[in-house]
C-alpha cells in the first residue's frame, strides 16, 4: 500500500460516518451508523435528533476504525471533515471533530464540501476515470448537472427549480405508506408494478431550459393516491413504478441535454444517493450508450453518505496542496460553483 492516508469524518445529515483510505485506493477501514430507527416515527430527519446522534457516536467511531487498520492519530497525512453544505447542528459536530483531532495530531484538516466528496467519489472506485466528466448528483437535497473539469473546478450546467430529486422520492413514499427512509422503500415497491398504468407529468422534459422540475410530479402523485379510495397493494406497487418511471424520463431527458452542451466530457457519471436506484442507473446506462459515453457509477454503498468519500475528496485535495486552517466555517449551504447564476426558484438548492 502506497500514498497518503488520511481520515474522513461525514456528519452532514442522519449518517454518522468515519474512514481511513489511502492514495492507492485502499480502504483501511470504515465505520457507517445509521439513524434510521430514531427519525422513521417522525417520517423524516429530525435535525437535533440526528446532531445528538453524531455527538454521542463520532469518537468512539474514529477510535474503532484506527483500532481496526492498526494505525495510530500520528499516522495520518491529514484530518478532512465535511464542512457543508447540511444539516448545521450535524455538520458542526462533525467539523469540530475533525478540527480537534487535526490540533492534537498536529495535522492538516481539510474541510470537505460535502457535495464535492459526491462528485469526486467514482475516482475513488474507477481509478480510469478521468477528467472532464459529465456529473448527475441525485440526492435528497440536490439534483444537478455538473461539468467535473477537475478538483474543485465544477461548472454547473443544470439545477432543481424546486424539489430535488431524492426528495420527490421520499415525499411520494411517504404519500403511498412505503415507509422510511423513502427512496429505497419506493423502489421496491415499484418491482412489481406497472409503470404505464397511471399518466403522470414530465416536468420540463423536452423543454430548451436545461434545469429539472419535480414539485409537480410529486403533486401529481398526492392527487392519483386520493383517487384511490381503497387502494390495493398493486395500486400502490403501480403508482410507485409509474412515479419511478416518470423520474427517470425527466433525467435522462435532462442529462441528454447536459450532453450535448458539455461536449468535452469523457464519461457520463451519477453519484449521490439516489445514484443507488437501479432503474435509474440502467437508464442512464443506456442514455451513455447511445452518446458513445462509458457510463461511471460508484458501487452502491458509496452512493450513500460515507466517510470514504470525505477522505478520498480529503486526497484529492490534499495532492493539490489545498488544504484549510482551523478557522475553516460550517456552511449550511455551499455550492460547487459559487459562480453560476441564480435560477428561478431554485434557492438554497442552486
Amino acid at each position: 500500500m502506497t500514498g497518503p492516508l488520511v481520515l474522513g469524518i461525514e456528519s452532514s445529515c442522519d449518517e454518522t460516518a468515519v474512514a481511513l483510505v489511502r492514495g492507492d485506493r485502499t480502504i483501511l477501514s470504515q465505520r457507517i451508523a445509521s439513524q434510521n430507527e430514531a427519525h422513521e416515527r417522525f417520517g423524516g430527519v429530525v435535525p437535533e435528533l440526528a446532531a445528538r446522534a453524531h455527538a454521542d457516536r463520532l469518537a468512539p467511531m474514529v477510535e474503532t476504525v484506527l483500532t481496526e487498520a492498526g494505525i495510530a492519530l500520528t499516522d495520518v497525512d491529514a484530518i478532512a471533515g465535511t464542512a457543508g453544505p447540511g444539516l448545521i447542528g450535524g455538520v458542526m459536530v462533525g467539523l469540530v471533530t475533525a478540527k480537534a483531532l487535526a490540533f492534537a495530531a498536529g495535522k492538516p484538516l481539510i474541510a470537505v464540501n460535502h457535495l464535492e466528496g459526491h462528485a469526486l467519489s467514482p475516482r475513488l472506485a474507477d481509478a480510469n476515470l478521468q477528467f472532464p466528466y459529465l456529473l448527475l448528483l441525485v440526492s435528497g437535497g440536490h439534483c444537478q448537472l455538473l461539468g467535473v473539469e477537475g478538483v474543485g473546478r465544477y461548472r454547473r450546467l443544470a439545477t432543481t427549480t424546486d424539489d430535488a430529486v431524492g426528495e420527490a422520492f421520499d415525499k411520494s413514499a411517504k404519500v403511498l405508506g412505503l415507509g422510511f427512509p423513502g427512496g429505497p422503500a419506493l423502489e421496491r415497491a415499484a418491482h412489481t408494478g406497472n409503470p404505464a398504468r397511471f399518466p403522470l407529468p414530465r416536468p420540463l422534459v423536452g423543454s430548451d431550459e436545461p434545469h429539472f422540475s419535480f414539485a409537480g410530479l410529486k403533486s401529481a402523485v398526492l392527487r392519483a393516491r386520493a383517487a384511490l379510495a381503497e387502494p390495493t397493494a398493486q395500486d400502490i406497487a403501480d403508482l410507485a413504478a409509474s412515479f419511478q418511471q416518470a423520474a427517470c424520463d425527466c433525467l435522462t431527458d435532462r442529462t441528454a441535454r447536459a450532453i450535448a452542451a458539455f461536449p468535452e466530457a469523457t464519461a457520463l457519471v451519477v453519484a449521490g444517493g439516489v445514484a443507488a436506484n437501479q432503474a435509474i442507473r440502467a437508464t442512464l446506462a443506456g442514455l451513455a450508450a447511445t452518446h458513445g459515453l462509458p457510463f461511471v457509477a460508484p458501487p452502491t454503498w458509496l452512493c450513500t453518505d460515507n466517510g470514504a468519500m470525505i477522505a478520498w475528496a480529503g486526497l484529492e485535495r490534499l495532492a493539490i496542496g489545498d488544504v484549510d486552517d482551523l478557522h475553516a466555517p460550517a456552511r449550511p449551504r455551499w455550492p460547487l460553483d459559487p459562480a453560476a447564476e441564480a435560477v428561478r426558484g431554485a434557492g438554497v438548492k442552486a
